[in-house]
């Protein structure tokens, strides 16, 4: 999304950044790790298909994006500004976080469209996000830094709403009709405990047996409630391309 290019969220366990070029090598580093790949059942990707996967991404009006960092020494007002290349640099990269928008599926509102009732219809007035975390290296897991993670993102998405789903909408020819956001989901592996008890602590139930992949379905459908609970030392902050692109030249220039 086009949303957030200029956008990161700093609270007092994590720095979310935009994901940029500059994060592909890393990214790309992580994913050819079998765990993870098994993990977000995601195939290998050269390094010439990650950067096109990172800029087709960016692009899309249905996929919002941040990569996690490790917090900023002095978090909040006090630095403003977000210089790129700096805080997110690669040692300091930790995973990602996404939003995936999708057209709502009304199961009984499908009845009597088909011929067997089976199949959902999609309601044009409504998109659902599915919401989905990595932390990449294993030092950083299990000391509830994914938990703070989603809570940031979860709160950036309840005060933009609005905005995310004009975007999704103008991708599908809908800016006229701006559907609403109606639910939130996670979809986790049944036996990943500590990702089910994650999404369960911040208000997501599940919905549904599980399904055949193994994957437990939990939903949050009061949105509301996510602006609720601000984590602490949250703060929207400019992340800055301008200081990064001038290092850079300076330095060709020295060469």
């Amino acid at each position: 999304m086009r949303l957030n290019e200029s956008t990161a969220i700093s609270t007092t366990r994590a720095l979310l950044v935009p994901y940029d070029s500059r994060h592909v090598p890393t990214y790309h580093a992580w994913m050819e790790d079998p765990a993870i790949q098994e993990a977000t059942a995601s195939e290998p990707l050269t390094l010439e298909e990650e950067y096109e996967n990172q800029a087709s991404w960016r692009a899309s009006h249905d996929k919002l994006t941040f990569i996690v960092c490790e917090p900023l020494t002095s978090p909040g007002s006090d630095t403003p500004t977000i210089p790129a290349g700096g805080p997110d640099s690669p040692a300091r990269m930790v995973g990602d976080v996404n939003l995936f928008l999708y057209p709502y599926e009304d199961e009984g509102e499908g009845e009597g469209d088909d011929d067997d009732g089976d199949f959902p219809s999609a309601t044009p007035d409504y998109c659902v996000g599915e919401v989905d975390i990595m932390i990449a290296g294993a030092q950083h897991r299990g000391k509830g830094l994914g938990r703070a993670v989603v809570q940031g993102f979860l709160q950036y998405v309840a005060r933009h709403r609005a905005g995310i789903t004009r975007e999704y909408a103008e991708d599908k020819d809908m800016a006229a009709a701006v559907p609403g956001l109606k639910l939130l989901m996670a979809k986790i592996d049944e036996g990943n405990e500590k990702s089910l008890a994650l999404f369960r602590s911040l208000g997501f139930r599940q919905e549904g047996e599980v399904n055949y992949f193994g994957e437990v379905k939990l939903v949050l459908r009061d949105l509301d409630m996510l602006a609720e609970e601000v984590p602490e030392g949250y703060a929207e902050l400019v992340y800055s391309r301008e200081q990064s692109q001038n290092g850079e030249n300076h330095q060709q220039q020295q060469q």
